[in-house]
């Protein structure tokens, strides 16, 4: 008896031991979930950008059901500030951030190119003109289209307000920097692009971005404006579209991934669907 008792014992012992090592293995390993991104990422600025950051805030959201990305287009000085006092999570300038705001503790960051039309009405017979023409016909030095080949008629010049990222790489390009002389100025590309498809004289500048068939782009020095001639440096205005955040101050996670994915490769057929031009 005491022989099958031991015996007994042994097996009873044996089962216990397997019985624990059989519920550890079945214990399910437990994988941490990444955090779903949520809550808002306020952009504000150049009118220019309107289409590639909408193209992009789209499909940003599309991933990202839980955030949402807002658009405030103020203009690029706007914009500016807005990066700077904090009320925009990313500023939207559609140029180059100067010495001065670099200095104030801004950074810029390079998202497209785009080149700058210079547009006419359709009617228009002046298909082309130079760099310099264009500046003499801004600064008031030509003031009759018959004086570049088209037919007589008083020269009207429609521009962006003061402060605009298009007038300012406008006139920096063109060198007329606080010189042109304008029948219009106006506060956003789509109003100018209006202004001149109804006006059979008149003469304006928009983003390649937001061309219309109203009007008609003419070429500048031979070289149409497009895609491949902003890219490869042949045409002569153009200017970069630029995300605006402060040197040291960390974004939110959305915000962040935001920037992330409008930088990146990711964004290329977006940004090229939306009339610019990719840098990634």
């Amino acid at each position: 008896m005491k022989k099958v008792f031991a015996i007994l014992l042994a097996l009873t012992m044996a089962l216990s031991l397997l019985t624990a090592c059989g519920g550890k293995q079945e214990t399910p390993a437990q994988t941490k979930q990444p955090t779903a991104l949520s809550g808002a990422v306020a952009t504000n600025g150049s009118t220019s950008m309107e289409k590639v950051i909408g193209a992009l805030s789209e499909q940003f959201m599309s991933d990202n059901s839980g955030v949402s990305v807002t658009y405030d287009a103020t203009g690029s000085g706007a914009g500016i500030e807005a990066a700077s006092n904090g009320s925009a999570d990313i500023g939207l300038s559609s140029r180059a951030l100067k010495d001065e705001e670099k200095s104030s503790g801004l950074m810029g960051t390079t998202v497209a190119l785009d080149g700058i039309a210079v547009i006419v009405n359709p009617a228009n017979k002046v298909a082309d003109l130079t760099v310099e023409q264009i500046a003499q016909v801004f600064t008031g030095e030509i003031t009759d289209w018959s004086q570049l080949g088209g037919a007589a008629g008083t020269i009207s010049c429609i521009g962006r307000e003061a402060g605009s990222g298009t007038r300012d790489g406008f006139e920096s390009i063109t060198k007329t920097k606080d010189e042109c002389k304008m029948d219009q100025e106006l506060t956003s590309t789509g109003a100018v692009i209006e202004a001149v498809a109804g006006n059979p004289n008149a003469i304006g500048y928009a983003s390649l971005s937001a061309l219309k068939d109203t009007v008609k782009a003419v070429t500048v020095g031979g070289v149409k404006c497009s895609e491949e001639t902003v890219l490869d440096g042949s045409y002569a205005i153009q200017r970069p579209f630029v995300f605006v955040t402060k040197d040291g101050v960390a974004l939110s996670a959305q915000a962040q991934a935001f920037f992330d994915f409008a930088t990146s490769a990711a964004a290329n057929d977006l940004i090229r669907a939306a009339g610019a031009v990719p840098v990634a």
